[in-house]
């Protein structure tokens, strides 16, 4: 162990012994069923308050024949209530801009603005009131602090802060536990690590593609971050923060003892927090009191996955009056687990996090492939850089998938054909043994592709539309 190290573990040790362990015990250590009576409760209200105020809700549950006092319990909620889609929420906003007919904030009311770009280019905007704002500041500080997060830590944002309200939310949680943030944004790969080494930041938040990429160009201008000052990454915008192979990917460039914290959410329910790692590596606690998660079959979303298997996820928000989520469809492929937690939380958790979405999955030879599992097996393989593309085309009636993998920086330096050959080798060997999957691989020069600060994209279809 470098004294650099030690001396993180230390500051970290320090920080996390001087405060409590939990941002508000009560809440966090509540017995299940309690919970699960005040989560009833608040359905309930959001439902009513919804049905009363809001026209898309009170015409989507009249065209479903369902009643606020129809719901008396929770597998009435499940049972009964139509789920709502992201299409749905387009059309609402482009029938009634600029918000949708499931708000009805009066401008005065309505603290900040921000939106999401779909495929047409056309973001969905989110309004959030001041009392919605507030409400979801104080639950990302319960989320912050579980990460371990304490007063005297310095944030470095490397989320470019755009009209996407995630790293902005994050941010906001980060202040109101009393940490320092520095929000530097989108900014060129060499900059953050001089910043890094100059102001000497405990926390880094990004997207987990970003930070293995700073890792790697860190490598290829002789910097090491393994003795760097940060103790702990705070990752999401993408899968990865809970992934396996990811995760060791991101420890080889930044520590063995670097604490890995995701923050796995859908742009439709933030600013509120409800889904974040703790500082133990359990997976992903549901702030299940905060915003309802459930899992059920994505063909019946009447339907409930059973404890501990896999499902879709549909999202409730309990608090928001500013358009409220009620059973929002976000087509995330993951599995719920409940007990409690060896940081002693009680929310359920996501042990696998967020597995990827349900439509980003491929369909390949008449298998079932999702981009994470790629990049899950991918990650494990030494050399591999931070970038990589997955293209599927069709050759006659069969569908084929490759990979066109960049190297990292130690690989580059061999810059020999031999030893392009063996990375694509045990590329090929690792995905036929992990996941079953027979592929081509291309390893191309490193900066062919662009680097994702923000919700990677990385699956090139060119397989025909079907008619």
């Amino acid at each position: 162990m470098t004294a650099a190290v030690s001396d993180r573990l230390e500051h970290r040790a320090q920080r996390l012994a001087a405060h409590p362990r939990f941002w508000d015990e009560t809440r966090e250590t509540q017995p299940l069923e309690e919970r699960k009576k005040l989560i009833l409760e608040r359905i309930q209200k959001q439902i009513a308050y919804a049905y009363e105020g809001l026209p898309f809700y009170r015409k989507l549950y009249d065209r479903h024949g369902v009643k606020p006092s129809d719901i008396r319990t929770m597998e009435d909620f499940t049972q009964r209530v139509p789920v709502v889609t992201k299409q749905m929420l387009r059309d609402a906003q482009a029938e009634y801009p600029p918000f949708g007919s499931y708000s009805n904030t009066p401008p005065e009311q309505i603290a900040r603005i921000y939106g999401s770009s779909g495929t047409t280019g056309v973001p969905t905007l989110y309004a959030i009131s001041k009392s919605d704002w507030a409400r979801a500041t104080e639950a990302q500080a319960m989320a912050i602090w579980a990460m371990g997060v304490r007063p005297g830590d310095v944030v470095h944002f490397v989320f470019p802060f755009g009209m996407f309200i995630g790293g902005w939310a994050i941010m906001a949680g980060v202040e109101r536990v009393g940490a320092t943030v520095f929000p530097v944004g989108a900014a060129d790969s060499k900059r953050h690590i001089d910043l890094i080494q100059q102001l000497r930041p405990t926390v880094l938040a990004g997207t987990p593609s970003y930070v293995l990429h700073l890792a790697d160009v860190a490598r290829s201008i002789g910097v090491n971050l393994r003795s760097s000052s940060v103790h702990t990454l705070i990752v999401g915008g993408e899968p990865g923060g809970t992934v396996p192979g990811s995760v060791a990917a991101i420890r080889g460039g930044w520590g063995d003892d670097i604490i890995v914290c995701d923050t796995g959410n859908t742009s439709e329910c933030f600013p509120t927090q409800m889904n974040s790692s703790c500082d133990q590596g359990q997976g992903v606690h549901v702030f299940e009191d905060e915003v309802y998660l459930e899992t059920v079959d994505p063909d019946d979303t009447r339907c409930r996955a059973p404890d501990g298997e896999f499902g879709a996820t549909v999202y409730t928000t309990l608090w928001r009056e500013s358009q409220p989520m009620i059973r929002f469809f976000a087509a995330d492929r993951a599995r719920l687990v409940h007990g409690t937690c060896t940081c002693g939380r009680t929310y359920p958790r996501l042990p696998e996090g967020m597995i990827g979405r349900l439509d980003d999955m491929l369909l390949v030879r008449g298998a079932n492939v999702y981009p994470s599992a790629i990049e899950g097996a991918l990650r494990q393989v030494p050399g591999v850089g931070a970038e990589y593309r997955i293209v599927i085309e069709r050759k006659g009636a069969l569908d084929e998938l490759r990979l066109q993998v960049e190297p990292d920086a130690e690989w580059t330096k061999l810059q020999t054909a031999d030893a392009h050959a063996l990375l694509a080798q045990s590329i090929v060997e690792r995905l036929r043994r992990e996941i079953g999957l027979r592929v081509g691989v291309e390893v191309v020069a490193p900066g062919t592709f662009e680097k994702m600060l923000f919700k990677a994209r990385r699956v090139i279809d060119r397989r025909p539309a079907e008619r």
